[in-house]
């Protein structure tokens, strides 16, 4: 890893750490510095830099190997945060506190122990600004890579801690010199336990969130100048592995010379391939390779799927390899019968791969369902396209790659294109992590609640009623729920999973039932013309919805 990135992580983790997504924890940073010695800022800073920094490299793993759930570890900070704010507002709990830690230091309640407690327990509930760093940082942890990763991340870390310590040091000499505050010290640290408790409170019922999204982002322009600059661009693609030709192969003229295509990575299973046997890009020189990444619950995916098969049936004799790369989005997609069933469900008859660790997805720098790269008989990208038209290009390209003399029409100007015209509303994701255009009442996140539907909504936005469990990704019915969304198009698709049924409303009047078996994309509503309607739903209780799609 370059110097120059490391540099940019470590301005990355400084522009963090005077965005507006610190102020949640600056409370806590102040008060817990004002009480105790000297050296009580460090050990707070240090924990929460240490912490932060093994979590984001490790919890994922950790969780997953304890058998907990993921938010375990924000839930501990929480009652930690309360327990540390109850010992500076009761005396004798915060001396019970600091007994284990008493071996550290020769001066009893020097603050040695609660002040480490409170830096690792803020590591845990601290949510910086995710920029082009974290977001390689979050994207490689997952992917558990190496020592570079480690580095970019205590560059990050580092960054950050900074200038929390800066603040955490004037605020404890402030204190030590105020004479108001020594002499009514434990006055003073009980209001401080408050200010802590209150901190901690905001956090559980996810107020910091609502405070950080409040204030400007004043910090964005030079996020921008330093994170999104070429030099940095370049080297984060090297760390995540991969190759900037790749990349660019959809912005260039077609059949340009990219260079080698990355092999297949990681691949957990191989489907449609003689005994599941692996293929590999070298075994397959002197075949035109066309490489689709897809998932089978997304419906823009599924919409191209007619053509790839059709270039398979056509074009299969004459060299033409096509290799669906399966990278999935939602968590059911990760499992393999359900992606078998959908591939014979489908009537998919080309080699699948399924990248559920993401390597494959990693090594072609995608960032996209679908995204298609055609690759030269010597193995070499030689056009991309991402997401959905272009087919006859696509396929000319093809043709031209195999050297094929003309054969008549093409078969992608003999199918009827889905693509979607005029305005529609965007694809609509339910879970909280990627919720969007949401105008109903306030959300609670990850446990079941009441939910009241508004008297009005504007376009493309929706609501929920009743009651529901609003998880990362999905939202789960409960008692008497209801979900309404003012929607544009002909075509309304969504995910959903569990069983049961879901009635469909359009302007108030029932249209249908969908009964729900399994986890996929089911089709709600198909229109002669598109409009601009209200969409209600009704499911059963255990019915859950991931992501709206609509043409």
């Amino acid at each position: 890893m370059s110097g120059t990135l490391v540099l940019v992580g470590f301005l990355a983790g400084v522009i963090t750490a005077v965005s507006p997504c610190v102020l949640p924890v600056l409370p806590v940073v102040l008060a817990g510095s004002a009480t105790g010695g000297r050296w009580r800022p460090y050990l707070i800073v240090a924990g929460l830099v240490g912490s932060f920094a093994f979590f984001t490299l490790s919890a994922a793993w950790l969780l997953d190997q304890l058998g907990l759930p993921r938010d375990f570890l924000r839930d501990l900070a929480l009652v930690l945060l309360f327990l540390l704010a109850a010992s500076l507002i009761v005396p004798w709990l915060g001396r019970l506190l600091e007994r284990p830690f008493l071996p550290l230091t020769r001066r009893r309640s020097s603050g040695t122990g609660s002040g480490l407690l409170l830096g690792l327990s803020l590591g845990l509930v601290y949510v910086p600004c995710a920029g082009p760093v974290l977001a390689a940082i979050s994207a490689l942890s997952a992917q558990q890579r190496g020592d570079d990763v480690i580095v970019l991340t205590a560059a990050y870390a580092l960054g950050a801690g900074l200038p929390l310590l800066a603040i955490a040091v004037l605020g404890n000499r402030a204190a030590e010199r105020t004479r108001a505050f020594r002499s009514r010290a434990p006055a003073i640290r009980r209001g401080l336990g408050v200010v802590i408790g209150l901190t901690a409170l905001a956090m559980t019922f996810n107020l910091d969130s609502r405070l950080q999204t409040a204030v400007p982002d004043y910090v964005r322009a030079a996020q921008d100048r330093i994170e999104g600059s070429a030099d940095a661009r370049r080297d984060l693609a090297e760390l995540a592995g991969g190759r900037e030709g790749v990349s660019r192969a959809a912005e260039a003229q077609p059949l340009e010379d990219f260079g080698p295509a990355p092999d297949f990575k990681g691949i957990s299973l191989w489907l449609n391939t003689p005994g599941g046997r692996s293929l590999s890009l070298p075994r397959l020189r002197g075949k035109v390779v066309l490489v689709d990444f897809w998932t089978y619950s997304c419906v823009n995916c599924l919409r191209t799927l007619p053509h790839v098969k059709a270039w398979d049936q056509a074009y299969r004799a004459n060299g033409l390899v096509i290799v669906g790369v399966h990278s999935p989005e939602f968590a059911f997609e990760h499992v393999p019968g359900n992606v078998r069933a959908a591939v014979e469900r489908l009537g998919v008859r080309y080699p699948v791969a399924l990248d559920n660790d993401f390597d494959t997805w990693s090594a072609y720098a995608n960032r996209y369902w679908p995204a298609k790269y055609l690759i030269d008989r010597r193995g070499h990208v030689r056009f991309a396209h991402f997401g959905e038209g272009e087919y006859v290009q696509t396929e000319r390209l093809i043709r031209r790659l195999l050297a094929e003399r003309p054969v008549g029409r093409p078969r992608s100007e003999r199918i009827v294109s889905r693509l979607p015209s005029g305005l529609v509303t965007p694809e609509t994701y339910l879970g909280h992590l990627r919720l969007d255009r949401y105008a109903g009442s306030a959300l609670e996140r990850g446990r079941s609640a009441a939910y009241a539907l508004p008297a009005e909504l504007g376009a493309d936005e929706l609501a929920f009623g009743g009651y529901w469990r609003v998880e990362e990704e999905r939202a789960v019915a409960g008692r008497n729920a209801r979900l309404r969304l003012r929607f544009r198009g002909r075509e309304v698709n969504l995910v959903l999973g569990g069983s049961g049924r879901v009635a469909v409303f359009v302007d108030g009047t029932e249209v249908r039932t969908v009964t729900v078996e399994g986890s996929r994309l089911y089709e709600l509503i198909r229109l002669v013309a598109p409009k601009e309607g209200l969409l209600e739903l009704r499911p059963s209780p255990g019915v859950s919805a991931y992501a709206f799609t609509f043409a």
